[in-house]
């Protein structure tokens, strides 16, 4: 596997006003690996993921991908990364399908009906294709968003809390995609405050706060 086939992060550092949420860290990830966030509330978990999404500014150091800043491949590192954060990002007015259907357009990629119908119905939604989008449940609507990881064709999730909303069995569900990700050499970065089952997944822990403790295998 090439050394620089991976997310890299060197000396970051972030503050959120004058507080310093942490700093000096550094981590690489690989292809076929998943990166489990850990820390207390108000560590620094989301700030961190905004910071390799390419969201927000370090305080000090820098995040690469294939090994080059992120600032410089902008293009190329958002193709080939899928962001979810804690608002689920579709639209009322559209159903399941379209909805999955203009984030691949708005993203400049074709996405046919098919493929889209069976992200949605993989994950339980079949009985709400066709509904519009403000009459599905929150968990419902997680869903959707989570379909998008399926059809988004991107080799790093950037995931925050996915998990929340979901029933014992979209837990389940997305547990699987993870696993197939990561299995099938995808890379995942993400929190959780909910426990999960990855057997056979390459789990990388990293504790965020004033002190870190980065472990790789």
């Amino acid at each position: 596997m090439s050394e620089i086939s991976h997310l890299a992060v060197r000396e970051l550092a972030c503050a959120r006003g004058e507080r310093t949420l942490f700093s000096g860290m550094n981590f690489q990830l690989r292809l076929g690996q998943l990166l489990l966030v850990q820390g207390g509330n108000g560590r620094g978990k989301t700030s961190l993921l905004r910071l390799l999404c390419g969201l927000a500014q370090p305080l000090e150091g820098e995040v690469h991908w294939r090994g080059q800043e992120i600032g410089g491949v902008r293009e190329e590192y958002h193709r080939e990364m899928a962001y979810i954060g804690h608002v689920n990002g579709i639209k009322d007015d559209l159903t399941p399908l379209e909805n999955l259907r203009l984030s691949a357009a708005l993203a400049g990629r074709h996405l046919d009906e098919r493929t889209a119908e069976q992200s949605l119905i993989r994950l339980g939604l079949e009985r709400c294709l066709d509904l519009p989008a403000r009459v599905l449940s929150f968990g419902q609507r997680r869903r959707v968003t989570l379909a998008g990881l399926m059809t988004a064709g991107a080799v790093l999730w950037i995931l925050d809390e996915p998990l929340t909303g979901l029933d014992v069995h979209g837990v389940a569900l997305m547990e699987g995609l993870l696993r197939d990700h990561v299995t099938g050499g995808g890379m995942v970065v993400m929190t959780t405050h909910q426990p999960l089952s990855l057997e056979g997944v390459a789990t990388v822990p990293l504790q965020v706060g004033p002190v870190l403790q980065p472990q790789e295998d």
